[in-house]
């Protein structure tokens, strides 16, 4: 059943939470944004009521409606970040120096140490993230959140407070994710279990090999756990070579005996960025019979999955911050149409067939992960797209403008990067 409860917040509202999901049903006026430049070229009014796409053009507006003119700025659906980890984040906060690292476990025990040293809550933090996200228009987020017996579940809370404090502007999906390790930290799946009760909405694993040195165990608790508790499963998956596609291969089996198709996800992968031609293929073709969708991050040295020839068989594939300005890296910035700019470098992505097909992955695979009606802003949709100083889709991925405007549920939230 949903979960439904009355929130106080811009204006006043009943939202619902579904699969995590938090979709605001506030009623407003009707909005008529004007000379509105759509990917056609075209410019065109736009008429959002009730928090939809209404019409585009309409003879008159109704009565009660605003204006807003648009300036022939460049409409565009709303980004989703798919995969992003805000408990990390010193957002906001003074700079922190990161330790040198040169494994992942480096990073991990590296993450664990800094966090004595950050002295802000994690909900201010992620707080301070999600608005910058809205500001440069993100409409939700998938959120990885450590769950450890040296970090409790303060992180879920925190992450949850903020983003019921923001459930008018970004619906937050969070994902129980076990940093430091499954079976191999003792403690560590109780509290997975809880967090399923106290704020998180997804199962999350980590490198059944890599991390816990067992791929039976840590699979084993997240499928039974997934089935009993009837969540969606996020999986981080980093190794590479044999030893990653052993672990993809297992993992699309047990989706598929446990009836778990389009309830799994599988983050980075970076063993399918190895592959080409007949294998990558086969494996694809795997992906996508499994039902299991995979989020990518382009980041830094790290491979990219091949967007392209994954969706072309017809693997969901969606993007995402990853870290932002933690311990793990000093860069990011949590703004989803910069990263369909960094897809499309690393994928080398050239025409304006490529480069439409980026934004597509960050804005459109990531609203079917999350499970979001989609924002196409054809009539019925959701009212939630951005208004860019951009001629066409391709310009501004490539440009990566601030938004001028940033509209969520037909009501302008933030303008020039600031919300309003």
């Amino acid at each position: 059943m949903p979960v439904v409860c009355f929130g106080i917040g811009i204006g006043i509202g009943i939202h619902i939470r579904i699969r995590g999901v938090h979709r605001s049903m506030a009623q407003h006026p009707p909005v008529l944004f004007t000379a509105v430049r759509t990917e056609d070229g075209r410019l065109r009014d736009l008429l959002v009521e009730d928090g939809r796409i209404a019409a585009y053009d309409p003879p008159e507006p109704p009565a009660g409606a605003s204006t807003v003119d648009a300036r022939g700025a460049l409409a565009l659906p709303s980004p989703v970040d798919a995969h992003i980890h805000p408990d990390k984040t010193t957002w906001g906060g003074p700079w922190l120096s990161r330790e040198p690292a040169h494994s992942l476990r480096d990073l991990i025990e590296g993450d664990v140490r800094a966090r004595s040293r950050i002295p802000a809550p994690v909900a201010e933090r992620a707080g301070a993230l999600m608005d910058q996200a809205v500001a440069r228009g993100t409409r939700a987020w998938r959120a990885h959140v450590d769950v450890a017996p040296v970090h409790g579940l303060s992180g879920v809370h925190g992450v949850r407070a903020a983003a019921d404090a923001r459930a008018e502007l970004l619906d937050v999906q969070i994902v129980a994710f076990p940093q430091l390790g499954l079976v191999s930290r003792p403690g560590t799946a109780e509290l997975l279990d809880r967090a399923l009760s106290e704020g998180a909405d997804i199962l999350g694993g980590l490198d059944p090999l890599g991390v816990d040195g067992d791929l039976d165990g840590p699979l084993d608790f997240l499928f039974e756990t997934a089935l009993r508790r009837a969540v969606p499963l996020d999986i981080h998956l980093h190794d590479g070579g044999p030893a990653g596609l052993r672990q993809v291969a297992e993992i699309a089996r047990r989706t598929v005996a446990a009836g778990l198709s389009g309830q799994v996800t599988l983050s980075h992968v970076f063993c399918l960025a190895e592959l080409a031609g007949a294998e990558l293929e086969r494996t694809a073709d795997l992906l996508a019979g499994a039902g299991i969708a995979l989020t990518t991050c382009a980041l830094g040295a790290d491979p990219v999955l091949p967007t392209g020839a994954l969706t072309r068989r017809g693997v969901l594939v969606a993007a995402g911050s990853d870290g932002v300005r933690d311990a793990w890296s000093p860069f990011g910035d949590a703004d989803m149409i910069h990263r369909a700019h960094l897809l499309a470098y690393r994928t080398d992505a050239r025409t304006d067939a490529e480069l439409d097909a980026c934004y597509h992955v960050v804005a459109h695979g990531g609203a079917a992960l999350l499970g979001l009606p989609a924002s196409r802003l054809a009539v019925g949709d959701p009212a939630d797209f951005v208004l860019l100083s951009a001629g066409s889709l391709p310009e501004a991925v490539v440009d990566r403008p601030l938004p001028r405007l940033v509209v969520r549920a037909g009501r302008v939230v933030a303008r020039d990067g600031r919300l309003v």
